[in-house]
């Protein structure tokens, strides 16, 4: 299985999916956008992952490649139509390059925060194991304002209706980050962009905090990371065997 990986950040890489991964044996091509790094030719990929940034989907001024990662995006999902999964940037990419639409969020949401299945989400595979309700990270401030026609909401929370979602039976967008590992926080407290929004989310010492909330719900969290990279690998190979 190839499977590439789209990042706009360093740290903000595959995290706890990466140990999923090397324990199959299974490898991957990043592709680090921020750095200039040029996106392959898509049709050699079964899988494409793509990460989070600190950037948002309109800012194609100061951030041209966002144009090629939209188009390779589209070309993947809808004339391909191979598995995709994106987590929060990679969410909002997804939606926007197949029709959809971002826009600022109302209301920031940053910590573990609690959302819930819609009646889909509860049949859906990706999420159909997680407890009720969900307690996910969350760190953004753009949302997904308006659905790609066909799309399918898994779930919400009252701050942002659309969390994730599917598109056809093989892309989904995941707005929290189900990813995290233990250096997540760290990681990205680290980041002037990050720390703003950290601080003025939660107050002062807020990545002192919020890692020690993240440490608290880690296990949990890994565990619904494992539901999801189980359910996204099953339906990768499934698609792969029916290509082959």
């Amino acid at each position: 299985m190839n499977i590439l990986v789209l990042q706009h950040l360093a740290v903000e890489h595959p995290g706890i999916f990466r140990d999923f991964l090397r324990a199959d044996g299974i490898t991957w091509t990043t592709v680090e956008l921020d750095a200039g790094e040029v996106i392959p030719d898509v049709d050699a990929f079964d899988l494409m992952l793509v990460m989070g940034g600190p950037q948002d989907v309109w800012q194609e001024s100061e951030h041209p490649w966002l144009r090629e990662e939209k188009a390779a995006i589209r070309r993947f999902v809808v004339e391909l139509k191979r598995p995709y999964l994106g987590i929060c940037l990679g969410h909002q990419l997804l939606a926007e390059s197949i029709g959809g639409r971002v826009a600022p969020a109302a209301c920031a949401e940053v910590g573990m925060m609690s959302l819930l299945r819609t009646d889909e989400g509860f049949r859906d595979p990706l999420l159909a194991g997680f407890d009720e309700p969900m307690t996910v990270l969350q760190w953004h401030g753009a949302e997904v304002a308006g659905l790609p026609e066909g799309a399918t909401i898994l779930a919400s929370s009252e701050a942002c209706r659309v969390q994730a979602f599917r598109w056809g039976a093989h892309a989904y967008g995941l707005q929290f980050h189900i990813e995290a590992t233990a250096d997540t926080v760290a990681e990205w407290a680290a980041i002037p962009t990050y720390a703003a929004s950290l601080e003025a989310a939660l107050g002062a010492d807020a990545a002192e905090r919020l890692k020690s909330d993240v440490d608290l719900h880690l296990p949990h969290l890994n565990r619904e990371a494992s539901k999801v990279y189980t359910a996204l690998m099953t339906l990768a190979r499934t698609a792969l065997s029916v290509e082959t």
